[in-house]
């Protein structure tokens, strides 16, 4: 099997190894994970770290477990992390091994309770800047067997397909907070919902 071109000259147009457009798989794993649904967010993890993105996937798992995830699991996806570095200690990138411990700390985010007082934090207090089925999604295939559908919910302002659907961080706000599962309630979702 010929491997996709990961790298073409515009880095914005990164490729995963079925041909997935690397940020928005990259958003679709975060907002499978805020919305609890394991089998996704670890189907687009597994993604990234099979097209040779583990360094990033590991990156955005800890920034998840602070950014979305209540209570102090950050040392639990960290403690993971290390797991999967003592299993690769002389291996090569390219013959990683270990991704157990990425599936282990999708499923850790995914049941965690989930609270977005940090982010509100840093944007809404500091910086006073005050979907889709996942079972009907998951049957959705093109292709092939193997292709899944990149969710609706996936396409925000932080994605050029967001932007040229006309996604605001507004929309993103109350779009993301509103799809946490479970919910944990937080100190600032007055703010969100005003």
């Amino acid at each position: 099997m010929d491997l996709p071109d990961l790298f073409p000259a515009n880095p914005m147009q990164l490729r995963t190894i079925r041909h997935y457009n690397f940020s928005e798989v990259s958003s679709a794993m975060q907002k499978a994970i805020r919305r609890g649904d394991a089998a996704l967010a670890g189907y687009w993890a597994l993604e990234l770290w099979q097209s040779g993105f583990g360094k990033y996937v590991w990156k955005r798992l800890l920034t998840i477990s602070a950014e979305d995830c209540w209570g102090i699991l950050t040392q639990e996806v960290k403690a993971l992390h290390d797991s999967y570095l003592v299993i690769n200690d002389g291996i090569p990138p390219k013959q990683a091994k270990g991704r157990i411990f990425i599936s282990k700390a999708v499923i850790l985010l995914c049941l965690s309770k989930k609270s977005r007082d940090p982010d509100h934090l840093q944007n809404y207090v500091y910086d006073q800047t005050a979907g889709l089925d996942p079972d009907t999604l998951a049957l959705e295939l093109r292709n092939s067997g193997d292709y899944i559908a990149i969710p609706e919910y996936a396409y925000d302002c932080h994605t050029r397909e967001g932007k040229k659907r006309g996604k605001t961080k507004a929309d993103f706000f109350k779009a993301e907070h509103a799809a946490l599962e479970p919910l944990q309630p937080g100190l600032f979702d007055h703010l969100i919902e005003g």
